[in-house]
């Protein structure tokens, strides 16, 4: 089960987050607790495999916006690079760096579960 604690040591600005969720402790685990069935990273690491740029982007922007409201760190920087690399149009390992995300989403999951 997540806790506040587990996502402190996660690299989660908790606070933060917690403040953007009136405090409400629960609220902001339950919304956590979603993060890892976001349809989004499935768009993101499809888009990726495709090379189409503008979905990668449309996808990981879609993902940092929910990374940056519960201020999910980690995940939310490297959700940062891949949208601002697809926003300047960049050729860049686009299907290795969703794999980087999805492996910290994983890790995100994996506390959750616990």
């Amino acid at each position: 089960m997540i806790t506040i604690e587990k996502l402190r040591e996660y690299g989660a600005n908790v606070e933060e987050g917690l403040a953007r969720c009136m405090n409400n402790e629960a609220l902001y685990l339950r919304l956590v607790g979603m993060v890892p069935r976001d349809q989004n990273f499935t768009a993101l690491k499809e888009a990726a495999n495709t090379g189409d740029t503008r979905r990668v982007f449309e996808a990981a922007h879609a993902i940092k916006g929910a990374l940056g409201n519960l201020s999910l760190t980690p995940l939310y920087e490297k959700a940062s690079e891949i949208t601002e690399l697809a926003r300047a149009g960049a050729d860049a390992p686009y299907q290795s760096l969703a794999e980087e995300l999805e492996a910290m989403r994983d890790a995100l999951s994996g506390l959750i579960e616990e």
